[in-house]
């Protein structure tokens, strides 16, 4: 190469950056994933934790928070309305599974009349949660 010669261009493509740029939002993702779950903040005991959860596919959440309030999802219901709104949120979905949390304060007696509510709207094998979701 002599002096006020054009330098050769180089056809390499560097791809450094790029992963770079995918292994932040991949870490980024992950701390956030958790975080974004349905409904709302609710205390539920300190258990161990069960080996498998599923998939989270056709589930219906129920949460009963410290007041005794009944939410399906992230939506507040009354419990007279409690049915039609459990029907509504489940929709078309061919196999549902309804998960029960609880707040750690309530006593069982609470959590059993969801359970309850949740078998006359016509849904069985409910599934009680005691992990933070």
């Amino acid at each position: 190469m002599r002096l006020g010669e054009p330098a050769r261009m180089q056809a390499a493509i560097n791809i450094t950056p790029l992963v770079d740029v995918v292994l932040v939002l991949l870490i980024i993702f992950m701390v956030m994933a958790p975080q974004m779950r349905k409904g709302p903040d609710v205390n539920v005991p300190n258990t161990t934790k069960p080996n498998s959860q599923g998939d989270e596919r056709g589930r219906i959440l129920v949460s009963i928070d410290e007041a005794g309030g009944w939410w399906i999802n992230d939506q507040p219901v009354k419990p007279e309305h409690f049915d039609e709104t459990l029907r509504a949120a489940v929709g078309a979905e061919p196999n549902p599974r309804v998960v029960i949390r609880g707040d750690a304060k309530l006593n069982f007696r609470e959590v059993r009349e969801a359970m309850v509510a949740v078998e006359q709207a016509g849904f069985h094998g409910v599934a009680v949660s005691y992990t933070h979701l």
